[in-house]
């Protein structure tokens, strides 16, 4: 049992700095890390040094520095990524978990699916491109794509967007984008902007939605795609 908790947490490091440093691949710096993770300063650092002494080794890691995912910590954290989403979309479209519920059954699950597992739920979903959530799920093997998107408070004011991807790991604010038909898919335009709000219209709604900062910066988008010929 102690291996197997270790392995989940070096997973659970690898994943938080793939997604913590982006597309740029930007180093993370550890307290942010440390927020991420839910754990101590000390201990990020402790897992980190250990990290880097790994052969191969899983991250780069310098003191003051940051920390950055080497070739080998990035595969591994794209197949987690992989497992997740796959794992979400089952839990989801299979199994009838409504989408504020899939995430953390997810994260239980994600680090123990062979790929046998892996084929089959891929098989049975169609090999599905994006999750219940909007997030694209990466091709077996292969890195995946962070897209270009923004969170919708910080979007232009009056300039329609569409919503690319939403947040997961808020459960209770799925709850309230669900209830306010804010879901992937969906356009969206900031009529007016507050430090701490922002008032919204939504698809054919003709009524504005507030949004708290917190939950509009849970909703991603990006710009309506241009028409095919």
């Amino acid at each position: 049992m102690a291996s197997s908790a270790t392995s989940e947490s070096v997973d659970d490091y690898l994943k938080a700095i793939l997604e913590l440093g982006g597309a740029e691949e930007a180093r993370v710096a550890t307290q942010d890390l440390a927020e991420r993770l839910g754990v101590r300063t000390p201990s990020v650092t402790g897992m980190l040094q250990r990290l880097s002494s790994e052969r191969p080794a899983l991250v780069l890691y310098e003191r003051h520095r940051g920390v950055r995912l080497t070739a080998s910590g990035k595969r591994r954290a794209w197949e987690l990524v992989r497992h997740h989403r796959l794992l979400e979309l089952f839990l989801h479209d299979v199994l009838k978990y409504s989408w504020d519920e899939v995430h953390e059954e997810a994260e239980r699950l994600e680090h123990f699916i062979s790929e046998r597992f892996e084929d089959r739920v891929a098989a049975v979903l169609g090999d599905p491109e994006v999750d219940p959530h909007g997030h694209l799920i990466p091709q077996k093997h292969a890195p995946g794509v962070f897209r270009d998107e923004v969170p919708l408070f910080d979007w232009p004011v009056h300039t329609p967007a569409l919503i690319s991807s939403v947040s997961d790991r808020d459960a209770s604010a799925l709850r309230d984008l669900e209830r306010l038909g804010l879901k992937p898919g969906v356009t969206v335009s900031v009529e007016q902007k507050t430090s701490g709000a922002a008032l919204v219209h939504a698809g054919a709604c003709p009524d504005l939605i507030r949004l708290a900062r917190d939950l509009a910066h849970c909703i991603l988008v990006a710009p309506i795609p241009s028409p095919k010929a």
